[in-house]
């Protein structure tokens, strides 16, 4: 179940904050690791948050009854048959 930390870097980082929040060094690193997950869980809210914003906006939009083909793509690459 234990784990060793070789990097010395790592090591410090852990030390410093254990040394800074009071905290011993098992609970320094789960405490920073509970942290970082909270955050990409923020993140990944937040991007879902954002994601279904613009989907209610495109949703919002009118029909053009315009036809997305291949022509039409090949049109907006400058590769329309002449």
């Amino acid at each position: 179940m234990a784990f060793h930390i070789r990097d010395p870097e790592t090591d410090s980082l852990v030390r410093e904050l254990a040394r800074r929040d009071g905290l011993g060094l098992t609970d320094a690193v789960k405490l920073a690791v509970k942290k970082e997950l909270e955050r990409k869980q923020v993140d990944v809210e937040e991007r879902r948050k954002r994601m279904r914003a613009i989907v209610e906006e495109i949703a919002r939009w009118p029909e053009t009854g315009l036809k997305a083909d291949k022509a039409f793509y090949d049109d907006l690459s400058g590769q329309a048959d002449d």
